[in-house]
């Protein structure tokens, strides 16, 4: 069997730097490797509330950004998951698979649950959608962060339990754990994953930012008083964060970096990662404002809508005659 990729990126915010880190610079990098489908998770946006024109917009910036950064959609399947109805469809019959309790122990559901006095249902059942999007396309692969592996495990175990009761349906998916630029971390917190959603607007730099602002943010990028360019997350997690961006963003080591930045303090290292990150922004940017709004990308998110449809109907027509549904 082919080497299959599934991955995406939620348009509920402004994608960021960490996010071309941890996640769009990889799917680049892997579409030469893996028959890939990347996809806007648009569904999983609204567990909780989205502006209607916020989403509409944001669902076509993702996708706009997809193919600025170096996606091929000739070459990988590109589309919106609500295009998909069967994604929620199969999301219906693993949720029957699926235990309360489990459900429950998910941190993630835990962190954006707590201190609210209401949360929908689809919060805490998210964990299966995401479930079904994996399974529903034979996915052998998927890159994940650490906060995210929980989610593979679950997958892991409802495609376990559903082959046993059921038959052989579903691949088992393996995850692929990133090492550098995994997880950009704030310019003004280290202990906090970059976020749009951090109130101080210097935490993090969008990956639509000018010049000018991507320059003032890195100057008031948190340091600490040593003026001692070395890598070392232990003891010196915000100057780690900052080399760990320059090395993804430069394509340099860690090591080269660190030599290159020896006895000349922060100022220097801020100053030119600034510039490293404009250079790579720049032509992403420019794509992006060419095709955001144009036929091209309607055109690109339908092939991309029918392609992933294709490849769907096969794995849910398996699964529910496995479970016993009169299909045709």
């Amino acid at each position: 069997m082919n080497k299959r990729m599934l991955s995406g990126i939620k348009p509920s915010g402004d994608l960021n730097i960490g996010g071309y880190s941890g996640s769009l610079s990889q799917f680049v990098a892997n579409q030469h490797d893996y028959e890939c489908y990347f996809f806007i998770p648009d569904l999983h946006a609204v567990t909780v509330y989205q502006d209607p024109k916020e989403l509409h917009q944001r669902s076509r910036d993702i996708a706009a950004l997809y193919i600025a950064a170096g996606i091929d959609p000739k070459k990988a399947v590109i589309f919106l998951q609500s295009q998909v109805p069967a994604h929620a469809e199969l999301s219906w019959l693993l949720e029957t698979q699926a235990h309360f309790g489990e459900l429950s122990r998910m941190t993630q559901f835990k962190d954006k649950s707590e201190g609210k006095d209401t949360v929908s249902s689809a919060l805490f059942t998210y964990p299966v959608l995401m479930a079904a999007d994996i399974l529903l396309y034979q996915t052998t692969h998927v890159p994940v962060g650490d906060d995210q592996k929980q989610h593979i495990e679950l997958t892991r175990d409802l495609a376990t339990r559903f082959n046993n009761k059921f038959g052989n349906t579903f691949v088992l998916p393996e995850p692929i754990i990133q090492d550098t630029g995994a997880r950009i971390m704030g310019l003004d917190d280290p202990s906090s994953k970059m976020s749009k959603s951090n109130p101080n607007q210097n935490s993090y730099v969008s990956l639509l930012d000018d010049p000018a602002v991507i320059r003032k943010k890195f100057s008031r990028a948190v340091t600490d008083s040593e003026m001692n360019v070395r890598y070392d997350w232990d003891t010196k997690p915000e100057v780690s964060n900052l080399i760990e961006i320059y090395s993804v963003f430069s394509g340099d080591s860690i090591e080269t970096i660190e030599k290159r930045y020896e006895g000349q303090g922060y100022g220097a290292l801020k100053k030119e990662l600034a510039e490293v990150v404009i250079t790579k922004l720049e032509p992403i940017q420019k794509t992006y404002h060419e095709i955001v709004h144009s036929e091209e990308l309607d055109n690109i998110l339908k092939d991309g809508a029918r392609r992933a449809n294709e490849a769907a109907q096969d794995t849910l027509l398996a699964a529910k005659r496995a479970m016993g549904f009169v299909t045709f």
